[in-house]
Parts: structure tokens; sequence; C-alpha cells
């Protein structure tokens, strides 16, 4: 297989030495036993790690010089008052695949101190660093651990290639970059030779293709016929590009393909498979140095984050994407990502932070657009400012302004955007069902029935679900009755 231009193929792996100090640790129990009580101590302190007998082999051999900052979080409170150095690891700057970041370039600390968002679990932004230097994506069978290699790009391209699965839109409706890698014999050919410019440009349609078929009908009929374009994505950066430039494009084209490939799967409701292909595209952005592409990661991270629950995490996220944004000289993205924040601080029942995060949204925004806005922000306009906001007063509970702005963002929404016209509308038949006014809600709810014909997104569906058993007592009030008939008699999901 070709190796990318930008790495290197001449370096030989490192030797492994075994770490008999963590052997010791384990002492008589099995690693399967050890194992075991490394997933008991993570869920001690609601870190997440998927650790099996394997993981502990392979740490004891010295394949694993450093663990993840999920481990390493664990391995700490197992053992308190030792270091990772005394648990036999080595520090964390020998096994990166570049130097240590310089002073000056070091992560504002607001990213990285966990006294900043002290509502939640201590660790849930950690993987969130937002440093260029270090990427950890996702293993098959353990997302928590640092591969100790040097071939870091290629190896991210690997397995973003081989662990695709469900990766995005039906190649029927992709154009170009669903047909090039249409067969084995394809794939083979195409990667004996350079990707150019005519790849790079089908990556880049095939991108804006998904965006506007989401658009128009949401996410879950697109991702049910996902196939092969994003691991034909990252087959192009395997075979590598002649130039320079090319390679570029095509790192960001694959990484916003992960990125819209994991919208896909998260507003379908298939949360796993976005944080994947989310952290697939962190993963790209880090190895090609893309503060954009990063900054784009961290904004759906964060999102996910909030509506899996996770607000402390959404809160990390939105603000590590903020500090990769800030060179970047877009007013309308760190208006976004404030917005990201501000449904952080919702979900933690901060009401200080949210109206903070949303105040600077809000006069980020009323700087106007500018030439270095990125191209994938098209939604972000004065409804989706409104909309945004509606969903953090709703977190809050506070129905009536939640109301009001989901009606703002009705009004305002260009009706060629027909997916995010029915998210509005549903999020204000919810809004005025909690705060007390069946009958408007209820002709709000029949309004996104009719929008169903052209739409597919378990999100709004989800909504809806919740909107009825709120009207449920009040099914005889005006109106209430055909919604609650109506929704009732939609196809279930399967």
């Amino acid at each position: 297989m070709a190796s990318s231009p930008m790495t290197s193929s001449s370096q030989s792996p490192r030797p492994t030495r075994p770490n008999l100090v963590f052997r010791r640790l384990r002492g008589q129990r099995s690693p399967g036993e050890f194992a075991a009580a490394v997933r008991r101590a993570a869920r001690e302190i609601d870190e997440q790690v998927s650790c099996d007998a394997r993981y502990i082999g392979r740490v004891e051999a010295g394949e694993i010089r450093c663990p993840n900052y999920a481990y390493e979080r664990v391995f700490l409170h197992m053992f308190p008052g030792r270091t990772l150095t005394d648990l036999g690891f080595v520090p964390r700057s020998a096994v990166r695949g570049r130097g240590a970041r310089t002073f000056e370039e070091a992560p504002d600390p607001r990213t990285t101190s966990p006294m900043y968002a002290p509502h939640e679990t201590d660790g849930a932004y950690e993987p969130y660093d937002s440093t260029y230097a270090t990427h950890e994506p996702n293993d098959r069978y353990d997302p928590h651990e640092i591969d100790d290699q040097n071939h870091e790009e290629s190896d991210v391209q690997r397995r973003a290639f081989m662990s695709g699965g469900t990766a995005t839109v039906a190649a029927a409706s992709l154009g170009p970059i669903g047909l090039a890698f249409s067969g084995s014999a394809a794939a083979a050919d195409r990667s004996a030779r350079r990707a150019g410019e005519a790849e790079a440009g089908a990556l880049e349609e095939a991108v804006r293709k998904i965006r506007l078929l989401d658009d128009r009908h949401g996410a879950d009929g697109l991702y049910r016929r996902a196939s092969a374009p994003l691991r034909a994505a990252y087959a192009l950066l395997d075979a590598g590009a002649a130039r320079r430039a090319t390679a570029e494009r095509l790192h960001t084209g694959a990484g916003e393909l992960a990125i819209s490939v994991g919208w896909l799967a998260h507003d379908s409701g298939r949360f796993e498979d976005a944080r994947s292909h989310y952290a697939e595209a962190l993963a790209t952005a880090r190895v090609a140095g893309d503060p954009a592409l990063e900054a784009h990661a961290f904004c759906n991270t964060s999102f996910l984050a909030r509506d899996a629950g996770r607000p402390r995490e959404a809160v990390r996220a939105a603000q590590a994407a903020q500090y990769a944004a800030r060179p970047l000289g877009s007013s309308r993205l760190l208006s976004l990502l404030s917005l990201r924040e501000a449904g952080g601080w919702a979900g933690l029942a901060d009401r200080r932070g949210c109206e903070q995060a949303l105040t600077r949204a809000q006069a980020l925004y009323g700087r106007g657009p500018c030439d270095t806005d990125p191209e994938w922000m098209s939604f972000y306009g004065d409804a989706e400012l409104a909309g945004l906001e509606a969903q953090c007063w709703s977190t809050l509970g506070d129905w009536s302004r939640a109301a009001h702005q989901a009606r703002r963002a009705t009004r305002l929404q260009d009706p060629h955007f027909t997916r995010n016209l029915a998210l509005y509308t549903a999020e204000l038949a919810d809004d005025l069902a909690r705060a007390g006014h069946p009958d408007e809600a209820a002709a709000a709810g029949l309004r996104v029935l009719d929008l169903l014909d052209e739409v597919q997104s378990s999100r709004v569906q989800t909504m809806l679900a919740g909107t009825a058993r709120v009207l449920l007592p009040h099914r005889r009030a005006s109106g209430v009755s055909d919604f609650l008939e109506r929704h009732g008699a939609l196809p279930r999901p399967a």
C-alpha cells in the first residue's frame, strides 16, 4: 500500500520493553480478573473504558507505553498517589507522533482545567484537549489506547478505511466519489497511482451533496443507504497525492465527509456511530494540522455530547472548538461554537453560564458574515440562532422563552430547508405543550406531521413523541385529538 507523501515509511518500529511494574501490580489476579477490576474502577469515577485481558496483556508486553487519558484517570484512581511513571509507563510526550508543543502554543487553560466546569464528572473533557499534536482514533477493540507507532497518518487512514461500516449516503446519490471505488479492481487500480485534482474535487462534491440531501430530507433514509464513499475517501488519502496542496484538500475533504456521515448517524439516533465518525474526523484534522477541520469536528462532538446527556463534555468540546477557531477570523463560526457551549451549560442547569454564552454568541453573530466563514456553515443564519437559543431555554425549563424563540425560528427559516423547518416546528410544539398551550401545540404538531412525507429524521420523530405524551391528558382540547390520532398512526421505527 502506497504511503502518503506526508508520512515517512523509513522508520522501523521501536522495540518494546515489558512493563514489569504493571505486571507486579496485577499480582495473583489473571489478566481477565484485573481487566474486570479496571472496568469497575472506571465505573466508580464515571469513566468509560472497554478493558479486557488482551489490553492488559499489551500493557504488560510494553506494546502500550502510555495509556490514553481515560485509562490514565482509571489507573491513578486504582493506585492513589502514584504517577504514570510509577506504574511503569513512559511520559506521554515520548509516544506522541510529533514534538511537544511550545509554551506559546499551549492550549487555553479553559479547555484543559477541570475547574472551569465544576458540575460534572472530571475528565469528561480529556479526549478533547485541543492540541494538534496528538490523536487517539477509535480502535475496534478499545478506543482508549495509544498505539506506540510513528506511522500516525497511515494508521489513522487505515483505521478509517477498514472500519467505516455504515459510512455515508448511497453511491448513486453521491456522484463520482461513489463510483470511483465501485469494485475491488477499481480500488486496486486507484491505489496504484496518486490522487489528483479530479479526485479531490469529487470528494468535495460528495460532501456538498450529502449536506444538500440532509437539508431537504433528513438523515434517516440517507444513513440507512450508507455505503462506500467514506472508505473511498480514506483510500484516496492512503494512495497519496503528487502535490502537497492536493493532499491537503484530500485530508480536509475526508474529514468533512466523516463529519457529514457522523451527522447522519447523529440525527438518526445512532450516537455511538456518530461519536466514532467525529473521532475519525478529529484525528484526520490533527494529522493534517488543520484547525478549521478540528473546530468543525469539536463543534459536532459538542452537539452530540449534549444530545447524549453528557453536558460537561459538550462544554469542553465547544471550548476546545473555540480555541481551534480563534485564529481563523470567523465571527460567525465563534458565534455557533458559543451556542454549542451554551447548550452544554443549559444541560448542567447553569443558567448564568448559559446566558453568558448566549450573549457572546449573539454579539459575535452581530458582527456579520465574512469571507473566512466556513462553507459548511451555510445553515447558520437568523433561524438557526433562534432555534438553538430555544433549545437552551427548553433545557432550562423556561418554556415560554423557548416557545418565543422557536416561533421566531419557524418564521425566519427558508422553506427550502425542509428538515430544519420540521425541527423548529417540532421544538415549538413541544415548548407550547409544556408551557400549557395544548391547542397551539397540537396545531404546530400537525404542521410537522405534514412535513414528514419529505423529512425522515429520528430527532424530529422523538420530539413529536414527547409532545404527544405531554398532550395526552389534554386530548379533549381543540385539535389535540386530531394530532394524537395522526401521530398514533405513524409507522413505528424498526
